[in-house]
C-alpha cells in the first residue's frame, strides 16, 4: 500500500512510502485486540482499594449483651458486620489487576489495529519535523494544516521529542509518543494516526 508523504504545512512532498502489507494489510484479529486492550486498561488500575474487616475496626471486644434470653439474635462484638460501624464482610483488598498476554498475541493485536486504520484511510504520513520550543500554538497550526484539528489524534515520532510531547500535553484530544509508546488501545482510540516518515522503518523492525 502506497501513501503520500506530507509536509507539516499539509502540502504534498511528491514522495510516497510503501506501507508493508504484513503490518498494515493483515486480516485483523479481534480477539487478540480484545486481550491486548483489556491488559492495557487493567494495568492502568491502581488496585489500592481497601476496606476494614472486623479484626481491623477500632472498638471494644466486650460482649454487648448476654447470650440468651434477650429475644434477639446473639451478638459477641460491636465490631460485627451486622452492626452499623462494624467491619465489612469480604471487602476489597489491594491487588494487582495485571495479567499476562503472550508477545505474539500483543504483536498481532497491534498489527491488527494498524491494519484497521490503514483500511479506514486514517493514516497520515508526515516528514520528520521538530519544534524549536514547546508551543501548543505551533502544534495546533500543524494539526490544522493536516485537517485533523479537533479530532482525537495519535502522532508516532521516530524518537523521543521533548518539545513535541510538551506541546501536546495540554491538548485533550492529541497525544504524541515515540515507537515505545505504540499500543493497541491508543491506536484504535484515535480518529487519525499520524506517522512520522522516520518512524516507519522502526515500526517495520518492531514487527519483524
Amino acid at each position: 500500500m502506497e501513501i503520500s508523504v506530507l509536509r507539516p504545512d499539509g502540502t504534498d512532498t511528491g514522495r510516497k512510502v510503501e506501507l508493508q502489507d504484513s503490518i498494515f494489510a493483515i486480516t485483523p484479529n479481534d480477539h487478540a485486540i480484545y486481550l491486548d486492550v483489556k491488559q492495557f486498561l487493567a494495568n492502568q488500575r491502581q488496585g489500592t482499594h481497601k476496606s476494614k474487616e472486623r479484626a481491623e475496626i477500632s472498638g471494644s471486644t466486650k460482649k454487648i449483651k448476654k447470650q440468651k434470653g434477650t429475644g434477639t439474635a446473639r451478638a459477641g462484638s460491636i465490631k460485627s458486620p451486622v452492626f452499623r460501624g462494624g467491619g465489612r464482610v469480604f471487602g476489597p483488598e489491594p491487588r494487582d489487576y495485571g495479567f499476562k498476554v503472550n508477545k505474539k498475541v500483543k504483536s498481532l493485536a497491534r498489527k491488527s489495529s494498524l491494519s484497521y486504520k490503514a483500511t479506514e484511510g486514517k493514516i497520515i504520513v508526515v516528514e520528520d519535523f521538530s519544534l524549536e520550543s514547546p508551543k501548543t500554538k505551533e502544534l495546533l497550526k500543524v494539526l490544522k494544516s493536516l485537517s485533523v484539528d479537533g479530532k482525537k489524534v495519535l502522532a508516532i515520532s521516530s524518537e523521543k521529542n521533548e518539545n513535541l510531547y510538551l506541546s501536546s500535553r495540554n491538548l485533550q484530544k492529541s497525544k504524541v509518543a515515540d515507537i515505545s509508546g505504540l499500543n493497541t488501545y491508543d491506536v484504535l482510540n484515535a480518529d487519525s494516526l499520524i506517522l512520522f516518515e522516520g518512524s516507519l522503518a522502526k515500526i517495520e523492525n518492531l514487527f519483524a
